[in-house]
């Protein structure tokens, strides 16, 4: 792997000033049209925002808060943060009339943030009333826009090993955390992902492809480590707002067909979307000969996604071998494993290794990337075989410092330099399979087994599994112990026969785990708590379940 530069804010113009007719694309609210600007303008736009920031008062170290969605404004506050030598720490943006001022105040607190950027989700008025409420000065970008600069910044020179941005944990078991990610580790991730997403041809991607195009939103670890990995290796680099693919998955596909030779990420959700959504009429015209990377992970990959979204375009270009499975998380910058290309592979569970699980087949994540070590194993802590299922652990440039202000979480997580992932896999020939979280057993009956089961089955009696997810959980029920719960989502709120499909239910998770289910509870879709990358919050359903605040049908 090529030498890299010292701090991001070095390699950045350095990459924009090799590549000055590499360009960042934002497409509008619709996903139709984009605007341009190159590599170089995008940085001398930051570099006018961070002069501003000094202006009032942010200095080298400082916690800035960026909550705005994709957008140019998104890319001045985020990166002019960075090239003021403070630490940008991006967040979700309210959703369209939810309140924001407790969850920022909360970041704030957890951070201690000196200013946030916010959209029109800030609230409190006049600026000093915003302070009292949030905890820190907090302005919209035109605000930022008009503040007085001051010039003649020195550019920051911080160390490969320095702070350079704080990632907040998609928070699926329990309280955010900010993690903290060195300049070493977010370029460690973009040169190694470059060689190893152009793999399959000998050469690194940047040799081979012309763009990234993404609709993941720029919070998430994906969406903001692909900015690094466009800018870094001089390529162009697209981006389609969330609610725009959402909305009109076409515009993904659109987009990943007619910018080149394209690369992009999303977890299976999104190829489930495009397959439940474009059918006939609908994928009419697409062109998808270019797309040829489609990376696939932060949450479970599911073959029979893979093997759905293979056929539905197969007749447009789209080739299975383009599918390369990933596995990451926050606490690693972004990706630990990747695909080296071929096509997906699936296996049994090894046997011995199925510990109650119920699987048939789990989609290997590929092998760890360059410079990064993995590990399997026991409770004790002990090394496990290849083929044993245990805790996943990683080590290498690109895991975090640790979780900022949180020394007994750190602790907890970094353990004599290996990042305990809290997730359970195993190693077959050299490539990782995940089978579920580690905190997510449940424990029926004597048997050890992962709620990913018993949603697919779910998902599947009910047509389920793209925008209409299931959840499942245990409570505890006295003697008899642990019972399983599942909220299952039905697309439809005037979906007929809810009796009947929460006996389909049980009736398919019956036959085929032999086990009873306590309790299906059906809601809308849209009703089962998130994270910022799609994945299911059981533990947040579980606390709904429990106080009564579920919003059942029926």
């Amino acid at each position: 792997m090529r030498d890299i530069e010292r701090s991001l804010p070095a390699a950045l113009a350095a990459a924009a000033a090799r590549h000055p007719d590499r360009v960042i694309g934002v497409f509008d609210r619709r996903g139709r049209t984009p605007e341009t600007r190159t590599h170089a303008e995008v940085l001398r736009s930051a570099r006018r925002t961070a002069e501003r920031m000094a202006g009032l008062g942010v200095g080298e170290g400082d916690r800035v808060i960026v909550c705005l969605p994709t957008s140019w404004e998104w890319f001045d506050a985020w990166l002019g943060t960075l090239l003021r030598g403070a630490i940008p720490v991006a967040m979700a943006p309210a959703v369209a009339g939810a309140p924001a001022g407790e969850r920022i105040a909360e970041a704030v607190s957890l951070v201690g943030a000196r200013l946030v950027v916010g959209g029109r989700e800030l609230e409190g008025g006049p600026s000093a009333e915003r302070e009292r409420l949030y905890g820190a000065a907090a302005l919209t970008p035109e605000e930022l826009e008009s503040a007085p600069a001051a010039k003649g910044l020195r550019e920051p020179a911080p160390e490969p090993g320095a702070l350079a941005f704080l990632q907040f944990t998609s928070g699926s078991t329990g309280r955010p955390r900010a993690v903290m990610i060195p300049h070493r580790a977010a370029l460690h991730q973009a040169y190694a992902q470059d060689e190893v997403v152009g793999a399959p041809w000998g050469v690194p991607s940047r040799e081979r492809f012309d763009a990234l195009v993404s609709w993941l939103p720029l919070y998430h670890d994906m969406g903001l480590l692909g900015i690094f990995y466009s800018i870094l290796n001089g390529r162009d680099l697209w981006l389609l707002p969330p609610q725009a693919f959402l909305a009109r998955p076409r515009s993904w596909l659109e987009a990943a067909g007619s910018r080149g030779t394209t690369v992009t990420a999303a977890p299976n959700f999104g190829y489930q979307l495009c397959t439940e959504r474009l059918d006939g009429e609908q994928a009419e015209g697409l062109d998808l000969a270019g797309f040829q990377a489609a990376l696939t992970g932060a949450e479970m990959v599911r073959a029979d996604t893979i093997d759905a979204f293979s056929e539905r375009f197969a007749a447009h270009g789209f080739s299975r071998e383009s599918f390369r499975p990933c596995y990451g998380l926050a606490e690693a910058t972004l990706a630990v494993t990747l695909d080296r290309g071929g096509g997906p592979r699936a296996v049994p569970v090894p046997g011995g290794a199925d510990a109650g699980l119920g699987l048939d087949r789990l989609v290997s994540n590929g092998e760890p990337i360059p410079g990064t070590e993995l590990q399997i194993t026991a409770p004790d802590g002990s090394v496990l075989p290849p083929g044993e299922l245990g805790e996943v652990r990683i080590k290498g440039p690109s895991v975090f410092l640790g979780y900022y202000d949180d020394p007994e979480a750190t602790a907890e997580t970094l353990v004599d330099g290996w990042l305990r992932a809290g997730d359970l896999g195993f190693v077959d020939r050299g490539e990782l399979f995940i089978a579920g979280r580690l905190k997510e057993i449940l424990i029926v009956r004597g048997q050890n087994l992962m709620p990913h089961e018993f949603e697919r089955l779910a998902e599947s009696a009910t047509g389920g599994g793209g925008a209409a997810r299931a959840a499942a959980f245990s409570v505890a029920r006295g003697p008899e112990g642990e019972e399983v719960i599942l909220v299952v989502e039905l697309a439809r709120s005037d979906a007929p026969g809810l009796a009947e499909i929460a006996a389909a239910v049980r009736s398919r998770i019956g036959r085929e785990l032999a086990l009873p289910v306590a309790d299906v509870a059906l809601v809308r879709r849209g009703r089962i708590p998130r994270t910022t990358s799609g994945k299911v919050k059981r533990d947040e359903a579980r606390r709904l379940y429990l106080a009564g605040e579920l919003q059942r049908l029926g």
